[in-house]
């Protein structure tokens, strides 16, 4: 079995010894905990705005979240080297919270999601290589991807029920949205619900760079949400004074009016159409592709894909890129929107490939 049997081992052998040192009691999700405590110490997870790069890393990552005109912060953002203790995976991720708990919301998927997706990532990873119907490396390609994505739809579904019993977070009528990757190896691996977007930048022939988009803006007024939101006694329809923007309202009551059309939390319309389903995808990296950006709705309701591109490419310097992106959100912004309050706007730029100008440098927070 391989590289699949190797990186089994290994990332048994860190689960184990994190169940050691608590004494046994712990489960996988316990394990993951104590992982993230122990990358944080090490400085492999930033989740505030700056840049992390683990020595001997390729990749170099720049984060940055700005806080809007409409009151708390509500986006929040996490970058994790070494995902699970494997030198090769990187996990980031991008949450939009909305509502009055709308920034604890946030912060309770962002600490769950990643903890629970390396918990079950683990445990389908065990599965698959005690199968003697699978045969990992023959199946390689196909069989990376399904193990992501069973991991992925099952954490969604954990991170969405444990919100709901949460005692502490009222999340009827609040929620976020969720876009993260995990880069593996030349995969890269992007689990999207909500109205976040990650776009890739790639060289085309010519040696300009171009823009790939990775995910759908799960808006409400997609055929297939509207299909799924009537079927389920949702409405969909725009405010008089917002023509074009879609929102999700309950049956018999003017509320929540969602943008969105997947969320986590928001269970005022869990029933009436609104899931939680990521939609899953993968991509093999290139030397051609150079960098992915993840932002929320507020970078991409004011700027273009290729705009995006343009601006992260032209940053002299790679830790600046996020902040620079989402500066020039906040100027077109001004300017497109006059009189609308300025939403919260965050991006995270993650960079393939080492650059010689680059310092090498663990996670490094910087002022807001």
């Amino acid at each position: 079995m391989g590289h699949f049997s190797s990186m089994f081992n290994g990332l048994a052998k860190s689960f184990t010894i994190r169940k050691v040192k608590s004494n046994g009691s712990g489960d996988g999700r316990e394990a993951a905990e104590a992982m993230a405590k122990d990358a944080k110490k090490n400085e492999m997870i930033l989740r505030s705005s700056g840049c992390v790069n683990v020595d001997g890393s390729k990749n170099f990552a720049s984060v940055f979240s700005r806080r809007g005109e409409k009151g708390v912060n509500q986006d929040c953002c996490i970058v994790w080297e070494e995902f699970g203790c494997q030198a090769d995976m990187t996990f980031c991720g991008i949450f939009d919270g909305h509502g009055q708990w709308g920034h604890f919301v946030a912060k309770k998927v962002r600490e769950s999601m990643a903890t629970s997706l390396l918990c079950n990532w683990q445990e389908t990873l065990a599965q698959c290589s005690l199968d003697p119907d699978i045969d990992l490396e023959s199946e390689k390609k196909h069989q990376r991807f399904n193990m992501w994505k069973h991991s992925y739809l099952k954490t969604c579904a954990v991170v969405d029920q444990e919100l709901e019993q949460h005692r502490k977070i009222d999340s009827f009528y609040s929620g976020t949205t969720a876009l993260t990757i995990v880069r593996q190896g030349d995969h890269i691996f992007v689990a999207n619900v909500g109205d976040s977007r990650a776009v890739l930048a790639t060289t085309a022939d010519d040696g300009s760079l171009v823009q790939v988009q990775l995910t759908v803006d799960f808006k409400p007024n997609l055929p297939q949400e509207t299909e799924r939101i009537l079927q389920c006694r949702g409405r969909v329809f725009c405010l008089d004074d917002e023509p074009g923007v879609h929102r999700v309202w309950q049956p018999d009551a003017e509320s929540p009016g969602l943008a969105m059309s997947r969320a986590f939390g928001d269970y005022c319309v869990k029933n009436f159409g609104l899931i939680s389903v990521p939609e899953v995808t993968q991509r093999h990296l290139t030397s051609e592709d150079q960098f992915v950006i993840l932002a929320t709705d507020g970078v991409w309701d004011v700027i273009s894909n290729q705009e995006a591109v343009q601006i992260v490419s032209s940053t002299p310097d790679r830790a600046k890129a996020a902040k620079r992106l989402v500066q020039s959100a906040v100027h077109a912004w001004k300017r497109k929107r006059k009189g609308i309050a300025t939403d919260d706007i965050s991006a995270i730029c993650l960079f393939f490939h080492s650059s010689p100008q680059s310092q090498q440098v663990h996670a490094v927070s910087t002022p807001k």
